[in-house]
């Protein structure tokens, strides 16, 4: 049966946007998690943060470069939704096998001055092309003068590998689906498991993708919010851990079934964004960055030497804060009182993958390969056997 094209556009559920069923996620397997998630267990709970998805499948059997099989997409995420207005950022490289375009100026002047988005490998430059033209075309930029139109930008797109699934040679991915993404963009519910950009990659030996979880972190007489959205396609089947059950080991069979051979453990990639309303600057966004690896362990990834794990934080906080002629007085949370995110961005982390590795749904693509999905059941046997199910 030949499958159809499908292109999928998956954000809140709104009467403008048909409603999507939301797929199993972590906790409804009883994986006992720490903290208190916000109400979509989302980036989306950062205030103002949206997030736009299309997801790219069509064509079955032998790979033919331009024709298919597809199995990839875009996903973008909007920091303050479609308004301009540029937010504090840092970044982090756990090990740079890997691409995430813009990052040197975030470096050079702290902010993120633009939607991200992330796709598979090849697409990165068609991509940051459309960005470019969607910024144009919404005037989603800063005048470089008051009279003209004129102005530059340097978009964040990171990538991670779908070459194992996707046609990834035949550059599926087209400037009308970033437009799809972004404009489709919005708060609520965000589709996991095998959608956008995430859609042909695969994680600790099953089918990965696209996964998301907020916590809310209250700190003195406020409460912030710290969302992760993360695009797994990282780790080596025998180290991925659940709760500290060794689910990798444990499981027997369920091997990716590739025509030229499955590729070494750790092969692969993962790109982790992190958003917080926290008053944070530049430099405590790059230290909230470096706390996604803490989370990425505590499932078995470990930073292989092939893997690209790039990382990006922001505030949404101070608003208006790059004002080009103007003075600003700016809010800082400090140092003293940071830790409390630090954890919440390790946990976030950690239950955004599983909810990758939960929702995800096995996959045939290119020349027959398949990539099972996580079974459910092995995993809920598993932490009553080790007396960590907590499901009530």
């Amino acid at each position: 049966m030949k499958l159809c094209s499908i292109v999928m556009l998956a954000c809140c559920m709104s009467a403008a946007i048909p409603a999507f069923t939301q797929t199993v996620r972590a906790r409804d397997l009883g994986i006992p998690l720490k903290g208190r998630p916000g109400a979509f267990n989302a980036i989306t709970d950062v205030k103002g943060v949206e997030v736009g998805i299309v997801t790219l499948i069509e064509g079955e059997g032998v790979l033919k470069v331009g024709k298919g099989p597809v199995r990839t997409g875009v996903t973008a995420i909007l920091p303050r939704g479609k308004k301009y207005d540029p937010v504090f950022a840092g970044w982090y490289a756990l090990n740079g096998n890997g691409e995430m375009t813009g990052t040197t100026w975030i470096t050079e002047s702290g902010f993120l001055e633009g939607p991200i988005t992330i796709t598979n490998t090849h697409s990165v430059g068609v991509v940051r092309d459309a960005v470019i033209a969607w910024q144009y075309k919404h005037q989603h930029f800063y005048t470089i003068n008051q009279t003209t139109d004129l102005f530059w930008a340097l978009p964040v797109v990171a990538e991670t590998y779908d070459g194992m699934m996707n046609d990834i040679n035949g550059m599926h991915v087209k400037k009308e689906h970033v437009f799809q993404a972004l404009d489709s963009a919005r708060s609520g519910k965000v589709k996991e498991g095998n959608t956008g950009g995430g859609t042909g990659m695969m994680c600790h030996g099953f089918k990965g993708g696209t996964g998301t979880a907020s916590r809310l972190v209250k700190i003195g007489d406020s409460t912030y919010t710290v969302g992760v959205l993360v695009q797994a396609n990282h780790g080596g089947k025998n180290e991925l851990t659940i709760a500290g059950v060794p689910v990798g080991e444990e499981i027997k069979g369920y091997r990716p079934k590739f025509k030229f051979g499955e590729p070494p453990a750790g092969t692969g990639s993962i790109i982790v964004i992190v958003a917080t309303d926290a008053p944070l600057l530049p430099h405590q966004l790059n230290r909230l960055a470096k706390r996604v690896p803490l989370g990425i362990g505590r499932v078995g990834g470990a930073g292989e030497n092939s893997s690209g794990d790039i990382f990006l934080a922001f505030s949404t906080a101070n608003p208006e804060a790059s004002h080009r002629e103007e003075f600003r007085k700016l809010n800082m949370l400090p140092n003293d009182l940071i830790n409390e995110l630090f954890y919440a961005t390790a946990e976030a982390t950690e239950e955004a993958i599983l909810n990758v590795l939960v929702a995800a749904e096995t996959m045939t693509g290119i020349n027959g390969n398949v990539i099972y999905a996580l079974p459910h059941t092995e995993i809920i046997r598993l932490l009553k056997k080790y007396n960590r199910y907590s499901k009530k």
